[in-house]
């Protein structure tokens, strides 16, 4: 084993004016990958010299250092004696030789250069003996071609039961509930405000408020432009262009109806009465509008 491998120091006279000495010293000389070591370089300079160590040894290398260079004087007086400390590692098998930049020693007059050459280290593998020998792993082909066809016929059939389902859903979902005929629907609700009594109770403009409330329901639906939200002027304005053949009962009923409700105008037991009769009539004349609207149509048509 040559001497830079050699655990104990080992100390070679550099001849530079016969006054400097350097040495190497490299703990453990063998290691397996990854495991840290120990390079240790030491210089002798005479008195009021500096020395410069290198930060690290050679990035270039296979050995890479793992902390800071760690400079360690010597206690001797008659000298300047200095040891710098690397704790390095190798990240691959194999002898490998560790290359560091010059030891600068400076004096007074002028500055030495030591190198620092045979450091080496022995990386073992950490394999057994019959398997050291590394085999790569065959290149991969150079086109792709995506997953396997079983992976798109798996697609298929789960977008054929979700399409299924969906199917089986609109099946059995429930028949939609028939629309009520609005001029049926306006009936029963007077038959409901009559069974309220609100007359006899005294109650004679809320009767006025809900007969005319059953009239605007019936036009809102009957008629798109006669919107609930639509005051009454704003609602004989929507209807002037429509042919209801009760426009002018309608705009009676709605003034005195305001009257009634905002104004809280007096109301008789057979003035509400006839409100109603009023509002009734109208429901009437309007359906029977729309109903021959509708023949003549039918006549154009055939």
């Amino acid at each position: 084993m040559v001497a830079a491998l050699a655990t104990a120091m080992l100390l070679q006279a550099v001849t530079l004016g016969g006054r400097v000495q350097s040495g190497v010293t490299v703990t453990p000389d063998t290691v397996t990958v990854g495991d840290p070591f120990t390079i240790v370089v030491r210089i002798r300079a005479p008195r009021g010299a500096s020395i410069e160590f290198p930060q690290t040894p050679d990035s270039g290398g296979a050995v890479e250092a793992l902390d800071p260079v760690q400079v360690v004087p010597s206690t001797d007086t008659a000298a300047v004696d200095q040891s710098a400390v690397y704790r390095v590692a190798a990240w691959d098998v194999g002898t490998f030789a560790v290359r560091f930049a010059d030891v600068l020693v400076r004096e007074t007059i002028g500055v030495r250069r030591v190198p620092i050459t045979d450091v080496s280290v022995v990386v073992a593998s950490v394999l057994p003996a019959d398997s050291a020998l590394r085999v790569p792993k065959p290149a991969r082909a150079v086109y792709t071609f995506g997953p396997p066809w079983w992976v798109w016929l798996l697609l298929a059939l789960a977008a054929a039961a979700i399409i299924a389902l969906l199917w089986w859903l609109w099946k059995r979902r429930r028949p939609g509930v028939p629309v009520e005929d609005p001029f049926a629907a306006a009936q029963r609700a007077f038959m409901r405000v009559d069974a309220l009594g609100l007359v006899e109770a005294g109650e004679r403009a809320r009767y006025v408020a809900l007969v005319v409330e059953i009239v605007r329901d019936y036009l809102a639906v009957v008629v798109p432009p006669a919107t609930i939200s639509l005051t009454s002027i704003e609602l004989l304005a929507a209807l002037r262009h429509e042919k209801l053949g009760a426009t002018q009962r309608l705009a009676s009923l709605l003034a005195e109806a305001d009257l009634v409700k905002f104004a809280r105008r007096p109301v008789s037991a057979e003035r509400a009465f006839e409100l109603g009769r009023d509002a009734r009539r109208i429901i009437e004349m309007v359906h029977a509008a729309q109903a021959a609207a509708s023949a003549d149509t039918l006549e154009r048509a055939a």
